[in-house]
């Protein structure tokens, strides 16, 4: 079964539960309602929104990721289950365990096959070219910092024609990338604390400060998706923010991608990456699965989420 994202937007929105129901109402009229077990992550996007303490910690219960959206609609929170995994105890411990030469290797890994996305995501050939040069100089732990490299050269080439340069900040459609980050970020931690991880013990993010700093680390791979499908909503969006927009990022969560369990849906394939994950901090394994969602489709982004 893949598990469903929930986006809820609009004015005096409230989620109730009523036998293992998440109940949607707007002004006082049911909308409509999916089952709690069937929900991967609900989006919460109104100032105006209420919901019921049994609706969140059934959802959590459930397994799913609750993000609440600030006024600016960016993520502000995410709240995930505290118990993921019959086994947590025994990953919590193979995560502290892990030895720096495991985690260095694993995040070589992280990066190259990042940059290896970048490269395909990347519409200039010459610096498509210098980016597979790149992403073969990646050694353990990446100590020349080459993932900073290749990001001058792929951001150079992203939008030339409207100068971009990215920055948290900045001006548009800088904002839609921090949006489809987030999600993605959201995605990866629920995924990894269903697989018994906990997502602030991070691989190569180690900021005190970061709750998510495995998730952080797992996203990498995957952030030139969201520029792909933002690049192409820059070129007709009008500046904000919209649900046309957040919907389409929110597709990309079931965009097709390549991974060890064939090809499907983006959520389906982080399940295999965490198993691998598990695998290769107990020394079964030494690669990391990590799925590689097809960019070549992204002109015809997949239907939209609930």
């Amino acid at each position: 079964m893949t598990r469903r994202t929930i986006e809820v937007s609009g004015h005096d929105v409230h989620l109730s539960l009523a036998h293992h129901q998440v109940k949607i109402t707007r002004g006082g009229e049911a909308v409509g309602s999916v089952p709690a077990e069937e929900v991967a992550l609900l989006i919460v996007d109104t100032p105006t929104a209420s919901y019921t303490h049994p609706t969140v910690v059934e959802l959590l219960a459930q397994g799913a990721a609750v993000v609440f959206c600030g006024p600016d609609h960016l993520p502000a929170g995410i709240a995930l289950p505290i118990e993921g995994h019959h086994l947590q105890a025994e990953r919590f411990r193979a995560q502290m365990e892990a030895s720096l030469p495991t985690r260095k290797r694993l995040w070589q890994q992280i990066v190259a096959a990042k940059i290896a996305a970048q490269a395909s995501a990347c519409t200039d050939d010459a610096v498509r070219r210098r980016l597979e040069v790149l992403r073969t100089r990646v050694r353990s732990g990446d100590p020349a910092n080459v993932e900073a490299q290749a990001a001058r050269f792929y951001w150079g080439a992203w939008m030339p024609e409207i100068g971009f340069r990215r920055d948290r900040d900045g001006p548009f459609p800088n904002g839609l990338l921090n949006y489809g980050y987030m999600m993605m970020r959201a995605a990866l931690a629920r995924a990894l604390v269903a697989a018994g991880f906990h997502p602030s013990f991070g691989l190569r993010h180690t900021n005190r400060y970061n709750a998510f700093a495995l998730a952080d680390d797992f996203v990498e791979p995957f952030r030139p998706l969201v520029d792909c499908q933002v690049r192409q909503l820059a070129r007709n969006a009008s500046g904000a923010i919209g649900r046309a927009e957040k919907q389409a990022l929110l597709s990309l969560l079931t965009h097709p991608t390549d991974s060890a369990a064939g090809t499907g849906p983006l959520i389906n394939a982080l399940e295999p990456l965490c198993i691998s994950l598990h695998r290769c901090l107990l020394g079964e394994e030494r690669t990391l699965a990590i799925p590689v969602p097809r960019l070549d489709l992204i002109d015809t982004p997949p239907e939209p989420p609930s």
